[in-house]
Order: structure tokens, then sequence, then C-alpha cells
């Protein structure tokens, strides 16, 4: 018997689901690297060369909060997908910095974006892959017959929990929110073979100290003491997340893939989560995959955690990259570590 989680949406028989319309939502404030060398001991090229990105977007605080970035990545899913905010029965945000710890970031998207009264709202913690998890989320809801159209937020305003005395995390991450509207394929969307295909998730919590932000909990609840030894902040040991992401992307793209009979040669784009871009680099290599066929925006967004899938899939749709009938491979891995990958017949 394979070790292998089983996926979601491998029964025959079963409806898919399809990403109706999507859009993104970053604040207007630009953080460059020559920005940072004023705050920090780093430079451009520094950043550049070990990351690939070049600029980052955040909110001016106590002016912008997630759930104002997620409501609008939201509406402008509505209007792509052809469909009144109303309609919308579910909200499910995939945040780890919301705008409070209660209630949910959800239930303020749900009020900003006019989904329908009483629709159900709820956050999803998963850090960087938390919008793969949220699809697969999102699918059993919408099979239950109880939800007609779910909007998926991913949105991290991650800027206040960065410590900017830290180079090494400091420079990776930026604010932003991608959206989706998903529902149930139509017969001929089915017919065609389009829709979400499988959505396969793994976790190892043996991993979990690598990247964490250990203040603010039960472990660690909010004191002058907490505060002072800095446990509010991103901590990081970057090699074990470089080393982990490398491998477990690798292979969770190649498990979603072979479950279809399938091979990297057979996808038309990939969009993987931007944390760094030797990260995606590496994946490439592994996959044998050339560059051209990865979809890349880190150089401007920085690493947005839940954000970066669904903003990268919404530029990739918007420029055109992404045609009707396409095959996505979508992956991401982060805090947990938590991580998956899914495949896409748009």
């Amino acid at each position: 018997m394979s070790d292998e989680p089983s996926p979601v949406n491998q029964h025959p028989g079963l409806r898919r689901i399809c990403i109706a319309g999507t859009g993104r939502a970053v604040p207007e404030r630009i953080l460059t690297n020559d920005d940072l060398s004023k705050m920090v001991d780093t430079s451009d090229a520094w950043i550049r060369e070990r990351t690939g990105i070049r600029t980052r977007h955040m909110v001016r605080r106590g002016e912008e909060a997630a759930s104002d970035l997620a409501a609008r990545a939201g509406t402008a899913a509505c209007e792509a997908a052809g469909i009144l905010p109303k309609d919308i029965d579910a909200v499910i945000c995939s945040t780890i910095s919301p705008d409070m710890p209660l209630p949910s970031c959800a239930v303020y998207v749900q009020r900003k974006v006019g989904a329908a009264p009483h629709s159900a709202a709820f956050d999803l913690a998963a850090a960087c892959g938390g919008f793969i998890y949220g699809l697969a989320v999102a699918e059993g809801l919408l099979r239950s017959g109880l939800y007609r159209h779910i909007l998926l937020c991913g949105v991290e305003v991650l800027s206040g929990y960065v410590n900017w005395q830290d180079r090494n995390t400091c420079v990776l991450f930026g604010d932003g929110a991608g959206a989706a509207i998903l529902r149930l394929c139509t017969e001929e969307e089915q017919a065609a073979g389009l829709g979400v295909q499988s959505v396969h998730l793994f976790a190892d919590g043996s991993q979990a100290e690598a990247l964490m932000i250990p203040g603010g909990g039960s472990l660690y609840p909010t004191s002058a003491q907490t505060l002072a030894d800095g446990k509010h902040f991103i901590q990081m040991n970057g090699k074990v997340i470089f080393t982990n992401a490398v491998r477990n992307l690798s292979s969770s793209c190649l498990t979603a893939l072979a479950h279809h009979g399938l091979t990297p040669k057979d996808v038309d784009l990939v969009i993987a989560h931007q944390a760094n871009l030797r990260i995606v680099e590496a994946v490439a290599q592994r996959l044998d995959v050339p560059m051209d066929k990865f979809f890349i925006n880190i150089d401007r967004y920085g690493n947005t955690s839940s954000a970066s899938v669904p903003i990268a899939l919404d530029e990739a749709v918007r420029s055109g990259k992404v045609k009707r009938g396409d095959r996505l491979l979508f992956c991401a891995l982060g805090a947990g570590l938590a991580w998956g990958a899914t495949v896409v017949r748009f």
C-alpha cells in the first residue's frame, strides 16, 4: 500500500469544481530593495542574487487591513466570474495574518464584499500552502450541495510580523491578496475535462520550528517579555526551508501528475508559490521543466505567503498566459511544514 495520502477528487463520476473567476489586490505602497538598504545591512544586488526579489508591496499601518485587500480581490474575482457578490454563499480566507485574532478575517470580507446574507465564513491557516488547502475544503463544501459559489481568498499582511533588523527575513515578505470564485463544473465543462483534477495535501510537523511566529498564542501569550524577546516576529531556518521546499514541492508535483498518468512535459504552465526564485529554479531543474513554463512574479511582490498562488494565477490569466483547456500545475509549501500540489484544466 502506498504511503501517499489519498488525494481529493479521485472518485469516478464525482463533479469537479471549476475556477470561474480570479482577482488580486496589493497595497499601493511599494518598498524597494534600495529602501531596505537604508533600514538594514543589505543591498539591491544582495537581495536579487539570493531571492530574485526587487520590490514588494506594504500596507500603510492603520489604514489598510487584510480584509480590505481580500475584499478587493474578491470583488474582482466576482466580476471575472460574471456573478454578483450576493451570489457568494461561502467565504474562505486562507491567512495567518488576519485583521485580528477574533473574529475571523472571512466575516469582514463577507461584509465588505457584499456576500449573501448569513453566508458561511471562516478562516483557514496553512501558511503558504493555504490556497491549495482551501481548494480541497471548498471542493468538499461545493459537492455537499449546500453551496453554489465559494469565494476563496489567500491574503497576508506579514509586514507587521517582520523584524526589520533581520536581513535574512525582512527582505522576503510582501502584503497582498488573491481570490477565486469556485463552483461545480457545468455538464459541458465536465465533459470537456475541465476543472480541478485533484488536490494532494501533505504536512510534516517534525519541521514545525523551521518557520514560525512563536508569540501571541497559548504557548507564549502576549506579554511585555514576549515582545522584548521578539517572539512576535517571523523566525526562519532558511537552509531547512530551502531543502524541504525543493524536495517536497518536486515530489508533490510528480505525485499529482502521476495520478493522472501525466508527466511534467504535459503541463502548460506551473504556478508555484513565489517564495524564492532559487527554490523555483531548483524545482524546475528537478522536474526537468524549462523556466519559461513557470509563471514568475516574485520580483515585484516578494513572498506573499497564502496570497502568492492566487495572485500569480490572476496575473497569468489576465495577461493571456492561460487559455481555456490549458493544463496547470499549482504547488506551494509553507510553515508547518504544510504543502500540496494541484492539477487543473482551466
